[in-house]
């Protein structure tokens, strides 16, 4: 019984953190197409600036329309999620080309954004927030 042929497309991975969110990204061939969790990017974050944010890298080295990108994303808010999405981009473009380095770490996207918000410690309501104190 004959095989089916198996196509070899190129495809990057990469792994974007910022905040609480963790972005795996995928990034194959393609017309420039985004999809987080499956849903289009304009769709998924409903502002544009956030859209704007996740495709930076790509407007950087000029492959907006070179390459699609597949990504699942969770925790933090939507802001946190279109950082590590742009972070998880950004790594993937690296294993296109060593050469993106230079430009990318200029521009800051290759800095993974490590603050997250502070735990709560007992005798506190808050991380900091001491209760009221009463002198009587």
């Amino acid at each position: 019984m004959p095989r089916a042929k198996k196509t070899t497309k190129s495809v990057y991975y990469g792994t974007g953190r910022r905040k609480c969110s963790v972005a795996k990204v995928r990034l194959v061939a393609g017309q420039g197409n985004i999809l987080v969790n499956g849903k289009p990017v304009a769709d998924y974050f409903g502002r544009k600036v956030l859209e704007l944010t996740v495709r930076q890298p790509l407007a950087l080295i000029n492959g907006e329309d070179k390459y699609d990108v597949l990504a699942s994303v969770h925790g933090g808010g939507k802001s946190g999620q279109a950082g590590a999405i742009r972070h998880g981009i950004a790594r993937a473009l690296l294993k296109v080309d060593e050469e993106f380095r230079s430009p990318l770490k200029k521009a800051g996207y290759l800095t993974r954004d490590p603050r997250m918000k502070e735990r709560r410690k007992y005798g506190l309501k808050k991380a900091r927030k001491a209760p009221q104190f009463s002198k009587r």
